[in-house]
């Protein structure tokens, strides 16, 4: 970035400044908070990230250094549940990835399907085929279970509970079951990535390179301790 392009030091005095008061109002709306969803304090949080995540760029980008705090931006938090308080129904979405890792076990797997079932087809002859065949014969918890005996390897997933007053009627979404997802409906969410265990390898590592006391040679540690 050329110097005509970097901010003031008066711009990241702002900004520190922005921050500071981002704080004081985050911590006015935790203290004076009227339940555990109040959207004040949602807001409150979200101008603090907001806040907190100008600085730390125009810091970068002024005098190359960063904030030692890691604020989870406002895209990445769910907004305060705003669904029935006594909830009639729910939906569950579940998204489950997987990278074909070896084919060859799938389609040896889809092959024994068929077999199985007495019937003679291509479908196991191709990879598509045979994922039709393998989620055809078993659930998808079975298959999340077993997914490396079948020649899968995991990626990330999701699973979302959302509430509603009532069932939709019969293949109202089935076209598209996931666009009409209400934010406000989450019950709650989780979600497995690898890029969690990334993000705890890198802290393990940084602790490692900056711990001034560890040894380079450790001793084993006492089996009996």
């Amino acid at each position: 970035m050329s110097d005509a392009a970097q901010p003031t030091a008066a711009e990241v005095r702002a900004a520190a400044e922005a921050v500071k008061t981002a704080l004081d109002r985050h911590l006015a709306a935790v203290e004076s908070r009227s339940g555990d969803d109040d959207p004040a304090v949602y807001e409150a949080f979200n101008q603090l990230a907001a806040a907190a995540e100008t600085y730390d760029e125009l810091l970068y980008d002024r005098y190359d250094e960063v904030t030692p705090f890691e604020i989870p931006s406002a895209e990445e938090a769910l907004p305060p549940y705003a669904g029935p308080e006594e909830p009639n129904a729910l939906s569950v979405l579940i998204r489950r990835d997987y990278a074909v890792a070896e084919p060859q076990r799938l389609l040896a797997h889809a092959q024994r399907i068929e077999e199985a079932d007495d019937e003679s087809s291509e479908a196991s002859g191709t990879v598509h085929g045979a994922l039709g065949l393998l989620f055809g014969e078993y659930e998808p918890d079975e298959i999340a279970s077993r997914h490396k005996e079948f020649g899968l390897e995991e990626g990330d997933s999701t699973l979302w509970v959302t509430a509603s007053d009532e069932i939709p009627d019969p293949g109202e979404w089935l076209e598209a079951p996931f666009e009409q997802v209400d934010p406000e409906a989450v019950v709650c969410r989780f979600d497995v990535s690898a890029v969690f265990d990334d993000d705890e390898e890198d802290d393990e590592d940084d602790e490692l390179e900056t711990d001034p006391d560890a040894d380079e040679d450790l001793e084993p540690l006492d089996a009996d301790r």
